[in-house]
């Protein structure tokens, strides 16, 4: 029985034991590891352990994080980096043409579309006998050319005039005759000098108006060329707020040759553009301010009132020395009426007559300076940047009947 009893005793002391072991050890893991030992100042610097572990330096570069790895374990691939974005290069300024002699430097592309005028009457006053038939073809000839009713019949009145005292007719006697009685009809009297130096003060206001689609704009940008081969300074105002792009048209324009443009938002008040283009015009010492209006059809009340309304708030600044009408020269009879109502609207101080090089018939020349009782002062006779020309009276008569 004592003997059982000591087994019992021994086995619970051998448990307990056991136990304690158990709970020490777990303890000990539980415990933080002791802060690493604080490094030594005053020490000198270890020796590296050079040894057959040691590994040699490689010379390949360092990634970085500007490179990625590609997909399947392939060689990194280096980002690019963004190209460095420099200030747009200046606008190069153009040195235009010279305005003197234009006209007569572009009379071959001129008379290439007019010769069926000029050559027509020389050959029907050619024929050996000029009867009431031959008379009517000439009328018919001059009347098919725009020349109007007016002008053709005093023309036709010259011509058999000077015929019946003439007599004999060579081709060098007619084509003089023919050459002075157009002149007469065209005018050599009329001024046909662009207005833009004021009595008073800086700048000359010119403003440019006209129907749809005549070429204003293009018009406008060209004039500046015109005027800064003369030697002037220029502002433009793109009063024309209504046409999507027009003043980025107008401004490009500008930037070649170096004029500024004044501008305003899509759809804004075209009379404020117009009133501020002055306004800049006068603070930069300009010599002319061109302002571009918007294209409108001659049959819409309103907004010809507007066009009113434009000039009226200009010369607030200061009177406008010339308004240009710019006529689309293949219209014929139609421009003339457009030309009436503006004419009605804004005091018409000068014509434009554009496309000329092409189909167009020289005699509107005539027609619409009978009409509006203003000169042609300019000229279109092509696409290019100098193709506008300060019209020339003699020059034009030559190219319609060749020389």
């Amino acid at each position: 029985m004592d003997i059982l009893i000591l087994a019992v005793v021994i086995a619970v002391v051998v448990l307990g034991a056991l136990g304690g072991l158990i709970v020490g050890s777990r303890r000990k893991k539980q415990l933080p590891p002791p802060p690493p030992a604080a490094p030594d100042i005053t020490a000198p610097p270890a020796e590296p352990h050079v040894g057959d572990e040691a590994e040699t330096p490689r010379d390949e570069p360092r990634r970085t994080i500007e490179e990625v790895d590609l997909p399947g374990g392939g060689a990194p691939t280096a980002v690019e980096e963004p190209p460095v974005v420099e200030g747009l290069p200046p606008v190069e300024i153009e040195v235009p043409e010279p305005t003197a002699g234009r006209l007569i430097r572009l009379r071959a592309r001129l008379s290439r579309s007019q010769n069926a005028l000029g050559k027509g009457l020389l050959t029907l006053l050619s024929r050996e006998h000029l009867d009431e038939d031959t008379w009517e073809e000439i009328e018919d000839t001059l009347l098919t050319a725009d020349v109007g009713v007016l002008p053709t019949q005093e023309l036709v009145d010259g011509l058999r005039e000077r015929v019946k005292v003439l007599g004999t007719r060579t081709p060098e006697e007619l084509r003089g005759l023919l050459r002075e009685e157009l002149l007469k009809l065209v005018g050599t009297d009329f001024d046909r000098t662009v207005r833009t130096e004021p009595e008073t003060s800086k700048p000359g206001i010119v403003m440019v108006v006209g129907v749809n689609g005549t070429g204003k704009t293009t018009t406008t940008g060209k004039l500046a060329r015109v005027l800064v081969a003369d030697g002037r300074s220029v502002v433009l105002g793109a009063a024309d707020t209504f046409r999507a792009a027009a003043a980025d048209q107008l401004q490009t324009w500008g930037e070649r040759v170096g004029a500024y443009t004044v501008r305003g938002p899509e759809g804004g008040d075209p009379a404020s553009v117009a009133f501020d283009a002055v306004k800049e015009g006068k603070e930069m010492g300009s010599d002319v301010v061109l302002i571009d209006t918007a294209g409108r059809l001659h049959t819409k009340t309103g907004l010809m009132d507007e066009l009113g309304k434009v000039k009226r708030v200009v010369e607030k600044h200061a009177p406008l020395d010339e308004i240009l009408l710019v006529l689309d020269a293949t219209t014929g009879q139609n421009g003339l009426v457009q030309a009436r109502v503006f004419a009605e609207v804004v005091d018409i101080t000068g014509i434009v007559l554009t496309k000329l090089d092409g189909t167009a018939k020289g005699g509107i020349v005539i027609a619409v300076q009978r009409e509006l009782g203003v000169p042609v002062k300019l000229v279109g006779l092509g696409e290019g940047a100098d193709d506008l020309a300060p019209f020339e009276p003699e020059a034009f008569v030559d190219a319609l009947i060749g020389e």
